[in-house]
């Protein structure tokens, strides 16, 4: 994914304008409401890229192979791609959460759409009932409902996320370190921050399904070679490890600040893993929403066969200038699918650096 000098310097505005304000409004609300008014930025310096050339040009980098236009840099412990590590830098400089805000975090490929879909279909139920006609979900595709944190930060939008009401959504594949202001040293939540709920998949499908988004793009990238950054630790955002234990341990910390999602558990009981998620983040089911059927009516809202329905997922691009279809956001969303692409080779491999990493941390992946 190229994410260079050019392509910030195209999506940066120059003329700064106040925040859209929402007037009595409560959030959540679907972000493209705000991500259409392109007056609406922060009034922060406009050239990002200038100001962290010197940074990036002092990391440690490398370009992908498979995807030749594609540079990683080591930042702070994790694969980064090369035009984001300014929005890694922003955000952990500037990011102030409201202690309303909920940042849905994922490693590329665990679950994150359908997280995302379920965590604005449950906070935004009461504007949005799932079963309406009109609600958000079927006419824009889950992304655009819940802004992503480094797409905002690395070109300097951040201003857009105060447009919002509250509580705000937001999505994120940045390590935790990276945020820091999301959860409060301390591990109070009277110390500030806000809550972050974090969905993991087995690594091994999520290698898997890395592959094939990739490969819409890069199409002569190897599962070989995807296995390869997964188990060195290049992967993007990775090491996956880190980046898993970063939540993980966060989470038996903080469990009040931090709610750790298995994709496999939500697969096996979807609704369940919605009341925890709405348990969560302070908006519980009532006895009389159980008996309307809500809960089922969200999860039918979000499965996959619904979602990959709708003309927003079977049409357009998540960036038209990087080029990823939506369509591929929706492939097949099932548990153990490595065993139909993966040789045992490859397996062993993923299985033995997962053996190694998370041993003693309480952390299993049966």
């Amino acid at each position: 994914m190229r994410l260079d000098h050019q392509f910030l310097q195209s999506t940066l505005h120059t003329t700064p304008a106040h925040p859209i304000v929402m007037g009595s409004l409560v959030g959540p609300v679907p972000f493209k409401a705000v991500e259409d008014d392109g007056d609406t930025v922060t009034a922060l310096p406009e050239r990002l890229w200038e100001e962290h050339a010197v940074l990036i040009a002092a990391l440690p980098s490398y370009t992908f192979v498979g995807m030749s236009n594609t540079k990683l840099c080591l930042y702070q412990g994790f694969w980064i791609y090369e035009g984001l590590v300014p929005a890694a830098a922003a955000l952990q400089r500037r990011f102030a959460p409201r202690q309303s805000d909920v940042v849905v975090a994922s490693l590329p490929k665990s679950g994150t759409t359908w997280l995302v879909a379920l965590a604005f279909a449950t906070a935004a139920r009461h504007v949005h009932p799932p079963s309406a006609a009109d609600h958000p979900l079927r006419r824009l595709n889950p992304h655009q409902c819940i802004p992503f944190l480094e797409g905002l930060f690395a070109v300097g939008h951040e201003g857009k996320l105060d447009a919002l009401p509250s509580p705000r959504l937001m999505n994120t594949h940045m390590p935790l370190a990276m945020i820091p202001g999301a959860v409060p040293a301390s591990g109070s939540a009277a110390a500030g921050g806000c809550k972050v709920v974090y969905v993991c998949r087995e690594p091994k499908a999520m290698v898997v399904s890395l592959w094939h988004y990739l490969r819409r793009v890069y199409p002569e990238l190897s599962l070989a070679e995807t296995v390869d950054i997964a188990c060195e630790g290049t992967m993007p955002y990775g090491t996956f490890w880190d980046h898993i234990l970063g939540y993980w341990r966060a989470a038996a910390a903080a469990p009040e600040s931090v709610l750790f999602l298995r994709y496999e558990e939500m697969l096996r009981d979807p609704d369940e893993s919605v009341r925890s998620l709405a348990r969560f983040v302070g908006m519980p089911f009532s006895a009389a929403e159980e008996a309307a059927g809500v809960v089922r009516g969200i999860v039918q809202l979000c499965s996959l066969d619904s979602l990959r329905g709708m003309e927003a997922n079977r049409t357009g691009y998540m960036d038209p200038r990087v080029m990823f279809p939506r369509e591929a956001l929706f492939r097949k969303g099932v548990a153990d699918d490595w065993r139909s692409h993966m040789t045992p080779e490859m397996a062993h491999r993923v299985d033995g650096v997962v053996a190694d990493k998370f041993r003693g941390t309480g952390l299993t992946f049966p």
